[in-house]
């Protein structure tokens, strides 16, 4: 889109505001909020932000303004906001692209795969929890029918949600996302909306837009929508799995239908995977940030009595208890949450990936048997590793990768400074269970 076919389509469409979008270090949307009649400075040298102002820009009190610089292909409207739209801007300093800025690093990773030629696919797939506050002040699912043991598919529990659920998607397909699919997922109050797979970088803009759009909508409506790892203790998780692939802008390079193990991937692909499950430890930090994200990757029994999430660092023929499924000629990497920055964690896996194939890496055998079954010494006997078990645990493995750090640039600095420090808060935070278990007993 051209700056002249951008202030025809605010005109035709009477915007009044422009949100000038970007992102933090934690992936949580930022805006200013533009009069239409300023678009140009969005365009140009940007809106400008106090830098030390926002997480994880590396910017002190005394530096410079942090200027979000719009990507004219991202101008949409805001649907559910009427007379706003947004636009999707990258970091600038000193009219300069931030090195710290997540699209900015991610769009640096693209350059590797553009020198060869290659574009990096993915499908985000986000599962939220759909919540309200009881008469205690406690949160609780939206539905106070949403109560089976295993909700998962449910009729009731999905039609009962319809009015948000149709906004949301009626939200993101105005402005041309493509949802497909609409299910209640397997906890109480649990919900996904399945939308088509694009150029990553899209992939993340439209990931950061439907989760505006959820949140608002569900304020809007008196509830709270979540996308937090692990919300309840006894209930599944939300995960954000990645559907990937590389392509030449003519075929899909991870599919090869004649391959010997019959999973319809490629050697690229192949390559690809291995260097994912390599550096997995590593990505664990960026893919699952949190401290909570920790308690829905477990090793063992959950407290649900059943888990999708992945523990053990391995891949499998659609084997939904492995790190990456393969549902036919793509990967699905299932460490992901919905606490990601999806920008830094598409640059870290294409860093992993293309690790794999420059080394020629090879995955090793699938395992397409149930491993949340294994016991430890069966896990040993298969070689299978498990991911990190804590947020402190990623954030050393992360440390000492030294491909991933070096990919990212200065963004690991500020990210794992900031993460540090969240991990120590943690740790020295006195919880409800310390009190129960300890004040007593001894």
């Amino acid at each position: 889109m051209t700056p002249a076919e951008a202030k025809v389509f605010l005109a035709d469409n009477n915007v009044k505001y422009v949100l000038a979008q970007f992102v933090d270090i934690h992936g949580t949307a930022r805006a200013k909020s533009v009069p239409v009649d300023h678009f140009d400075d969005i365009i140009t040298q940007g809106a400008g932000f106090a830098g030390f102002a926002i997480w994880g820009m590396g910017i002190e009190p005394h530096g410079p303004d942090y200027m979000a610089v719009g990507d004219l292909d991202t101008l949409s409207l805001v649907p559910w906001q009427p007379g706003y739209a947004r636009i999707v801007c990258d970091g600038h300093v000193h009219d300069e692209p931030w090195a710290i800025d997540a699209r900015v690093t991610l769009k640096n990773q693209l350059k590797h795969l553009e020198e060869k030629g290659l574009t990096f696919y993915t499908g985000l797939e986000p599962e939220f929890s759909l919540l309200k506050k009881g008469p205690d002040g406690q949160i609780q699912p939206y539905d106070n029918s949403d109560t089976q043991a295993k909700p998962c598919y449910d009729y009731k529990g999905l039609s009962r949600s319809r009015a948000f659920l149709e906004k949301l998607t009626d939200s993101i397909k105005a402005v041309g996302i493509d949802a497909y699919q609409i299910d209640h997922e397997d906890a109480n109050g649990q919900f996904e909306i399945n939308y088509a797979f694009e150029d990553c970088l899209s992939s993340c803009d439209n990931y950061i837009f439907f989760k505006m759009a959820a949140c608002e909508i569900a304020n809007e409506m008196g509830l709270i929508c979540s996308f937090m790892p692990k919300p309840f203790a006894t209930s599944p998780g939300n995960g954000m799995h990645m559907h990937m692939s590389l392509g030449d802008g003519q075929r899909n390079l991870f599919q090869d239908k004649n391959d010997p193990q019959g999973m319809d991937l490629s050697k690229l692909a192949y390559q690809f995977m291995a260097g994912v499950l390599r550096h997995a430890p590593a990505l664990a930090a960026i893919c699952a940030p949190t401290v909570n994200s920790y308690k829905r990757l477990v090793v063992g029994r959950s407290l649900t009595g059943a888990t999708w999430a992945p523990a053990y660092i391995g891949y499998g023929d659609n084997n939904r208890s492995s790190l990456i499924r393969i549902p036919g000629g793509r990967l699905e990497l299932r460490l992901p949450d919905g606490s990601c920055n999806p920008y830094l964690a598409t640059a870290a896996v294409i860093a992993a990936g293309l690790d794999g194939i420059e080394k020629n890496l090879d995955p090793g055998k699938p395992h397409n048997m149930n491993l949340y079954d294994l016991s430890p010494a069966d896990l040993k006997n298969e070689g299978i590793e498990i991911l990190p078990q804590n947020l402190h645990e990623a954030l050393k493995a992360l440390e000492e990768d030294a491909v991933l750090c070096a990919a990212l640039g200065p963004v690991a600095a500020e990210f794992l400074k900031l993460k540090h420090m969240e991990w120590v808060e943690y740790m020295r935070h006195v919880s409800d269970w310390e009190i129960k278990n300890y004040l007593e007993f001894f």
